[in-house]
């Protein structure tokens, strides 16, 4: 997948090259021929798509639209007619045959299991690059987001775990602890300007954080009994990983086989194989051999894959985990309404809770300060973003319910917070807009 991308940046490259020499050759020749003074349409045509496309993959708004869209999909198609063709799908076994050895499992296992993999991959890389030139490479900067993000997940943990009472229902307290990035920033983006830079730079930290601590939480809770055995060839995936990188190897495409050995190893240990995605983005060189590369791995590859991550496996997690119907009997509903409300509570209530509360008493004990140009207002539509879970939230949920009622209560818990929590973010940070800086200063 890392070379493909790469190959299609580098036919878009040429295509841009070969439409603007095109171009130039058609703006020479029409002074010296007036015949010829019209352009080709094809021409216009290709340049207006291709400005398209690259405003399209740099839009910060438009992954979270494209995650929206899957999701509606996903509810119409379960509330529809075919609402029995939509489980087929996602139950149908799929096959990996090589020579002898072959592995099969549902399209849902590939998705969420396999496919995820690269969106753990580039949140790794995410943090990785925070770590090393980003906001969490100063500890003094990267205090205050980082206590942040820990009192936006303790806080909703709690809160669901207060209304989370019935049987089975405490498994689930990680599931509104998580928050989505891609949603997050993109109705940030929604905003426009007139808010502070360092607002979208404290809430991108803030997320990275809480999407490692959602990862050590997968790792901690949600892994069942460890065969630690098979850790021996999650071992020898990455002692791969690292002879590739101390022989110089660049190219991505090559670190697909240890990297597959890693995901084999983690998955059969019993741990979560999502989980060897972030070990491969931690361990992503963040440096670029002089003469040889333009800039670092860590950046190239995550810069490769964020057209594929956001429109491609994204919406397609969306599409296969977002489609959810309530049934049973009075009971069975009571039980899954009061789950629906614990979670949608813990992340529209519990996130912007846990962020100002963390941070006032952070910033009045004078362990740190506000970022430049944000008042406790900026810090509250952090709060509000914060509680748009939306991916995380329900993946981590696919982890804590084995009951299928109590998973669908949890996915529309989830789905229903991350849209109030949008909408009102949205409505206050255009309120915001509208005020005096700093707002609301305590």
């Amino acid at each position: 997948m890392f070379s493909t991308g790469r190959a299609a940046c580098a036919l878009i490259a040429v295509t841009h090259n070969a439409l603007a020499a095109t171009s130039c050759m058609t703006h020479h020749a029409s002074k010296a021929q007036p015949s010829a003074a019209h352009a080709p349409a094809l021409l216009t045509l290709g340049n207006r798509f291709q400005a398209f496309f690259s405003r399209l993959t740099h839009n910060a708004a438009a992954g979270g639209i494209a995650l929206l869209l899957a999701a509606a999909a996903a509810l119409l198609w379960a509330y529809s007619a075919w609402a029995e063709s939509y489980h087929h799908l996602w139950l149908m076994p799929v096959s990996l045959r090589l020579g002898d050895w072959q592995m099969e499992q549902t399209l849902h296992f590939w998705v969420n299991d396999a496919l995820m993999s690269l969106f753990f991959l580039v949140v790794g890389m995410e943090i990785r690059r925070e770590m090393h030139s980003g906001a969490l490479a100063q500890p003094r900067q990267a205090l205050l987001p980082v206590l942040a993000a820990l009192g936006g997940v303790a806080v909703p943990a709690l809160v669901y775990l207060l209304l989370a009472q019935g049987p089975g229902m405490q498994n689930g307290w990680a599931v509104p602890t998580a928050t989505d990035i891609a949603f997050a920033v993109g109705v940030l983006a929604l905003l426009g300007r007139g808010l502070p830079v360092s607002l979208r730079v404290f809430l991108l930290t803030l997320a990275i954080i809480d999407d490692l601590v959602a990862v050590l939480i997968i790792a901690l809770f949600y892994s069942g009994g460890l065969q630690w055995g098979m850790l021996l060839v999650a071992g020898a995936g990455l002692a791969g990983v690292f002879l590739l990188q101390a022989l110089g190897v660049r190219r991505a495409w090559v670190y697909v086989v240890p990297g597959a050995v890693l995901w084999w190893g983690i998955w059969q240990t019993g741990a979560h194989p999502t989980l060897a995605g972030v070990v491969l983005g931690l361990v992503t060189p963040v440096y670029a051999i002089a003469g040889r590369e333009t800039e670092a791995p860590v950046e190239r590859v995550a810069a490769s894959l964020h057209p594929w991550i956001t429109f491609s496996v994204m919406p397609l997690f969306a599409l296969a985990n977002a489609g959810v119907a309530l049934q049973g009997g009075d009971t069975e509903l009571a039980g899954s309404s009061a789950l629906m409300l614990a979670v949608a509570a813990a992340l529209v209530l519990g996130k912007p809770l846990g962020v100002l509360l963390v941070c006032f008493a952070a910033v009045k004990l004078r362990l740190c300060s506000l970022p430049s140009g944000m008042g406790w207002g900026h810090m509250l539509l952090v709060g509000l973003l914060a509680g748009i879970g939306f991916t995380m939230a329900i993946f981590i949920a696919t982890l804590a319910f084995d009951d299928a009622a109590l998973l669908n209560a949890a996915k529309l818990g989830v789905l229903a917070a991350s849209a109030v929590a949008a909408v009102v973010g949205l409505a206050w940070g255009l309120w915001l807009k509208r005020q005096p800086q700093p707002q609301l200063a305590l």
